[in-house]
């Protein structure tokens, strides 16, 4: 609620000190006394002076409120808009993170296969190479039993 405090038309009186303390009375036959009149009506101009004076420094005090008001809605404003960009702000860091962990996990995943699909290529070459090596031995082992078996027999045929 901002805006200037404003007394309505019913509060406020045309009457100033000035008047109540120079207006002037018809005087009767039994008229009051004019230095009880004249005093009484100082005390009552001094007490709407400082009625006055107090109004406006009530007045002045309510300005200042309104502009302190005005100030801490500005900043509660401030500070909202700043909640609501660091909330936004919370929730792409968690998305990017988010995102992140997935393609972190998916490159560890492919990578994970690559290597996999490696080992597997590499105990196939393996397999290969040892059957190669058996198919190798067996041959040998058949050529030089041969071999031998002819040595054996070219043996008996001398012995004989």
């Amino acid at each position: 609620m901002t805006g200037e405090f404003r007394m309505e038309r019913s509060e406020r009186s045309d009457l100033t000190p000035l008047d109540i303390r120079y207006q002037e009375f018809r005087q009767g036959l039994r008229g009051y006394s004019v230095a009880e009149v004249r005093e009484y009506l100082g005390r009552v101009a001094d007490a709407q002076t400082a009625l006055i004076e107090e109004n406006e420094r009530l007045r002045s005090y309510i300005r200042e409120l309104e502009a302190e008001l005005a100030k801490a809605r500005e900043g509660e404003a401030e500070l909202k808009r700043a909640v609501v960009a660091a909330e936004r702000i919370a929730r792409e860091i968690k998305a990017q993170a988010e995102r992140e962990a997935e393609l972190i996990k998916r490159e560890t995943e492919s990578e994970r296969q690559a290597a996999l699909q490696e080992l597997i290529e590499q105990m196939k070459r393996i397999k290969n190479d040892i059957e190669q090596v058996r198919n190798e031995r067996d041959l040998f082992v058949g050529q030089f039993r041969a071999l031998l078996e002819g040595y054996l027999a070219s043996l008996d045929r001398f012995k004989r």
